[in-house]
Order: structure tokens, then C-alpha cells, then sequence
């Protein structure tokens, strides 16, 4: 089978945001990068549906030339193939979409359709929600996002999701499009021979951006999140003098009997 896989190249969870002078962009000069988690999960799903039905899995992404590493680190845990559409900048929900649309029916037209097209569930950083859905749609595929598993029997694909009802199933006749999301396996680690074999690979580039129109959102502007409260220390005493004031802060945490 053959699976496609797009990732996004995002700043690393945890790391801290600063926003530019002008309030219109992210400030990256500090900042790491690394694929979105749901999209980690996505490209283990579809390396373990290679290694259970044959096949290959190819990684995509729309971003910068530094996105490379990212393609790269998909191919050493397992991706054979790696595709890069060029873009300067974010570039928004619609026109991402628009230029997916326009790379899978280049490489489909060349090498044949693909089985299944995952996604992450959301990006790190925008949690648009969105952009898989629109492929999705306009290929004229069935999708389901939020995926905690995934199989295929056949020609079918069985996903579950779960829901406030519990778990729902569902069967999607291939080709599809699922949205993976965080947990529902383990991303393995890069062996050395994978990163060996990572570094060798030629990464295709496919300029569609230019024919992809822009969408209906724009960035009106950045407010970093307000600075939470630190912490501090109060010193309750020393020696033995500080003994009747920590038996007294126990008690009023209700440490003690």
C-alpha cells in the first residue's frame, strides 16, 4: 500500500514564543524546531501499515528549506520517500491545503494513488484543525479526524475515535483520509543506520505554492500570553527556632493527623 504522510515543521512544545517588534510574526532566532506531535504519531501509523501490508510511505510538508530536517527525521524512522513544497513564512489554512491538493495530484498522476493520506490531528502551533479536511474534500475522499487507532482490512479502513459517547468506528473505504491524533502509538526512536540512510535521501520539490490562492485569513496580530506569577520562597526559621512554624504550616495542609 501506499500512504502519504504530511507533517509541519513547528517550534518545539515547551520552548517559550516571542513575538516579533511589529506583533505579525514569530521571532524564531532562538527558538527549535521539530514536527508537530500529532504528526509524529502519523508517520509511525503509517511506517507500522508499511511494515504489516508492504508498500511505502512518503512524508510531505509546505514549508521553508530548513523543513528538510524534519522530512529527513521521518525518513530515518521509516518514510522512503520525501517531498518539500517550498513556502517563505506561515503560510495560511486554505492555501496549505490548496498546495497539498495540487502535490498529491502530481505524484499520484506519476506513481499511482495513494491508500491513505494522514494527517496530525492539528498543528502544534495554529491548532487549525482544518487543513486535512479541506484536502479531504477536495480530493473527494472520506476522512475522519481524531483517530486514537487505526487498521486496514482490505480495502477498508477501520479508525476509532473517542467521542463524549464513548468510542466511535468507523470504515473508510480506501483511498481516504485520516487525522491522527497524539497517543494513539508510541513514535519510534531513529536507529543509526536510519539517520545514515536519512542523510542520502533526495528530497523531491514540488513548487505548486505559487498556483495555490491564498485564503480568507490573515494575521491581524500577536499578543504573547501574560507572564505567570513566579515562585518564592519564605524561610520559616533556622535550626531548631524554625521547628513549632513548620509544624504549624503541616497543619494547616492538613498533613498531619
Amino acid at each position: 500500500m501506499r500512504v502519504l504522510v504530511c507533517i509541519k515543521r513547528v517550534p518545539a512544545p515547551g520552548a517559550r514564543i516571542n513575538v516579533s517588534a511589529d506583533g505579525l510574526a514569530v521571532d524564531t532566532a532562538f527558538l527549535g524546531f521539530t514536527t508537530s506531535p500529532h504528526e509524529e504519531c502519523a508517520v509511525e501509523a503509517a511506517v507500522q501499515l508499511v511494515e504489516d501490508h508492504g508498500g511505502t510511505a512518503t512524508v510531505l510538508t509546505v514549508g521553508p528549506p530548513d523543513a528538510e530536517e524534519q522530512l529527513r527525521y521521518a525518513a530515518s524512522v521509516g518514510a522512503a520517500a520525501a517531498v518539500l513544497v517550498p513556502a517563505d513564512g506561515d503560510v495560511d489554512p486554505q492555501r496549505t491545503a490548496a498546495a497539498i491538493v495540487a502535490a498529491i495530484g502530481r505524484l499520484e498522476g506519476r506513481d499511482g494513488p495513494f491508500d491513505l493520506v494522514l494527517f496530525g490531528n492539528e498543528s502544534a502551533d495554529s491548532c487549525g484543525f482544518q487543513v486535512g479536511v479541506r484536502v479531504a474534500h477536495a480530493v473527494g475522499r472520506p476522512v475522519v479526524n481524531g483517530a486514537k487507532a487505526l487498521a486496514v482490512d482490505g480495502a477498508v479502513a477501520r479508525v476509532e475515535r473517542p467521542s463524549e459517547a464513548g468510542l466511535d468506528r468507523y470504515a473508510l473505504r480506501l483511498p481516504a483520509v485520516v487525522g491522527v491524533k497524539e497517543g494513539i502509538n508510541l513514535p519510534r526512536y531513529p536507529t543509526l543506520k536510519g539517520r545514515l540512510a536519512s542523510k542520502k535521501l533526495t528530497v523531491e520539490t514540488l513548487d505548486v505554492l505559487d498556483a495555490a490562492p491564498a485564503g480568507g485569513l490573515t494575521t491581524q496580530r500577536l499578543r504573547p500570553p501574560a507572564e505567570q506569577g513566579g515562585s518564592s520562597t519564605v524561610i520559616l526559621g533556622h535550626g531548631p527556632d524554625a521547628a513549632p512554624a513548620v509544624v504549624d504550616l503541616l497543619d494547616k495542609l492538613g498533613v498531619l493527623g
